[in-house]
């Protein structure tokens, strides 16, 4: 079991995610990510609960996040334009429309066991590069936004799924696989 210190806890870090589908959208975003930052292993995802250590042990981590995630339903997130978060030179791609569903499952998930205390606020968005050298830090965040403006493609993907994953020496491996209700919460008259 890890403790909840901001990153001196022992043990693996978790973290929680939705994959973004492989076609097209996300297989674009795996190859630019690929081109920026060639030594990573990308899977497109956004981050629901960024990576943590754990404050109980797995099973039970899994299980609340399992009670937990049946009271949210599917959503479509729309992508923006590409940012750059100066503290971390990490190039992301903003969400535009989703930011405040995403927003609202962290604060309902970020309890019991995967409880942790972030560094930074939670500002939902899909990575294109990070732990990069400083010197092509604004080379890597033009290439992106052109990449980006040239995409013809899809925006849009559906958060229909979260995936608990576990953090093996910079390999993640998925744990646990939670579905969200395909019902709409309301209907519209």
């Amino acid at each position: 079991m890890g403790s909840n210190d901001n990153g001196q806890g022992q043990g693996n870090q978790f973290a929680l995610v939705s994959y973004i589908a492989p076609d097209p959208l996300g297989s674009f975003l795996d190859h630019l990510r690929l081109e920026l930052t060639p030594d990573c292993r990308p899977h497109a995802h956004v981050t629901i609960l960024p990576p943590r250590y754990l404050c109980g042990p797995v099973e039970q981590a899994e299980s609340e996040l399992r009670e937990a995630v049946a009271n949210f339903h599917a959503f479509e997130v729309e992508l923006g334009e590409v940012g750059l978060f100066a503290a971390t030179e990490v190039v992301y791609v903003e969400v535009a429309s989703g930011y405040r569903e995403l927003c609202e499952m962290h604060s309902a998930l970020n309890k019991g066991a995967v409880h942790f205390v972030e560094q930074y606020s939670f500002h939902p968005h899909i990575t294109l590069a990070q732990k990069m050298p400083k010197e092509v830090v604004s080379a890597n965040w033009k290439a992106s936004r052109e990449a980006w403006q040239a995409w013809a493609g899809p925006r849009k993907f559906r958060v229909d799924q979260l995936v608990f994953v576990e953090n093996l020496m910079d390999d993640w491996k998925d744990l646990a696989r939670f579905p969200l209700v395909h019902e709409p919460a309301e209907l519209v008259r």
